[in-house]
């Protein structure tokens, strides 16, 4: 019972420490989604120019989504027309170049985990446009655009086919500061949380298991930690497998991905452990549902492929300039709940979330929670005034 107990308390610490973080990063991704419609974002997708690819990463980056969301909602933008490489640039920035996601690393293993997350994202973004340039022919792609139109069902249907954006005309600021701008804002922000807690909460456990009761020894081992370049060509390599293996996606892998850290993993593979959430069996399992057996394989070829090549990226070029941070300096929090800025923080940001959900309960958001998971031909959610 005491091991139990401590692994509880572990993943309850970690916790805490990235409430305010999750908040944060999911109100400022509800902002934007409140106010860009994806009928817009579709029309910018059309080719698989940089210039195309670069504004489909930021887009994604601002439409922060849980992983399944994300791959559902790519499917969606390709069937409306958008390129099939620029709908898979959003769907990786959509997972991996968020706020939540860079301020939840910086607290937990440290900025230089946040400046390698928004370096290395680009860097796959760029080798997987490359590969499919080379790879992709005209033949798989449009037998995956055939079964995309069969429409099955994978998994965040309902919520990746809503649009909770304002329709009423005016400037940014005007459908944000208006009623129905604090309505939608509500809506994607409850959302959003209700498509990531499942993944979170078992990432959390998962962590705080392994924690507690994987001893130290074997990671160090694992990952040929006393043998340096050893462990810098094995991570990139082993992190992505961990991670499919883990069926943990989103951000629930970054509490993961510390107790990796602390174990020996190198600063590549951590790299490439966290942007492989999109890779996981469930997800590759939806792709075949989604574009066929064929280009499910072809992605998870091609993912595989660009995630660690940009592992190996990030580990020598900050290497190179000295930025990798000491492993042993590498703690996972203990301490619960003290009062310290954390705790303030947290307060501030609960309030936050609690006036949200209020709203969302009051304009019809338990309707939209049981749409959830329902057809991806399910009618959008409109806010018009």
């Amino acid at each position: 019972m005491s091991a139990i107990t401590h692994a509880l308390s572990l993943a309850g610490s970690m916790t805490w420490e990235i409430t305010w973080a999750l908040i944060l990063g999911f109100a400022l991704s509800a902002i934007v989604q409140a106010v860009v419609r994806k009928s817009t974002v579709v029309g910018l997708l059309g080719d698989d120019r940089p210039r195309t690819l670069a504004l489909a990463s930021a887009l994604g980056a601002a439409s922060s989504s849980c992983s399944y969301a994300a791959v559902a909602l790519a499917r969606s933008l390709f069937r409306k027309g958008a390129h099939f490489t620029a709908a898979m640039a959003f769907e990786i920035a959509s997972t991996n170049l968020v706020v939540e996601l860079g301020v939840i690393l910086a607290l937990l293993l440290g900025w230089q985990f946040t400046a390698a997350e928004f370096i290395g994202g680009p860097v796959m973004i760029l080798l997987l446009a490359l590969l499919f340039r080379l790879f992709l022919r005209e033949k798989l792609l449009g037998r995956a655009r055939e079964q995309a139109e069969r429409g099955l069902a994978g998994s965040m249907e309902g919520h990746a086919a809503m649009d909770m954006s304002v329709r009423r005309e005016g400037s940014f600021a005007q459908r944000l500061f208006s009623g129905a701008g604090f309505t939608s804002t509500a809506h994607v922000f409850v959302m959003e949380w209700a498509a990531i807690i499942k993944d979170l909460v078992i990432g959390l456990l998962i962590a705080g298991a392994i924690a507690a009761w994987v001893p130290d020894s074997f990671w160090r081992a694992f990952f040929f930690e006393g043998h340096p370049l050893a462990a810098k060509l094995w991570g990139p390599l082993i992190g992505p497998l961990v991670a499919i293996a883990s069926f943990v996606c989103s951000i629930g892998n970054v509490p993961l991905a510390v107790v990796l850290w602390k174990g020996g993993i190198s600063f590549g593979g951590v790299v490439a452990f966290i942007f492989s959430d999109l890779l996981i069996l469930p997800i590759l399992n939806i792709y075949r549902k989604y574009y066929g057996a064929k280009m499910a394989l072809f992605l998870l070829g091609t993912f595989y492929a660009a995630v660690v090549v940009a592992g190996y990226f990030v580990e020598f070029t900050f290497g190179a300039l000295g930025l990798i941070p000491h492993q042993a300096d590498a703690q996972i929090p203990m301490s619960g709940v003290s009062w310290n800025y954390t705790t303030w923080l947290n307060i501030v940001f609960l309030l936050l979330a609690a006036a949200l959900v209020h709203r969302f309960l009051r304009t019809g958001g338990r309707a939209m929670l049981r749409m959830m998971g329902g057809s991806p031909h399910e009618p959008h959610e409109e806010h018009a005034a």
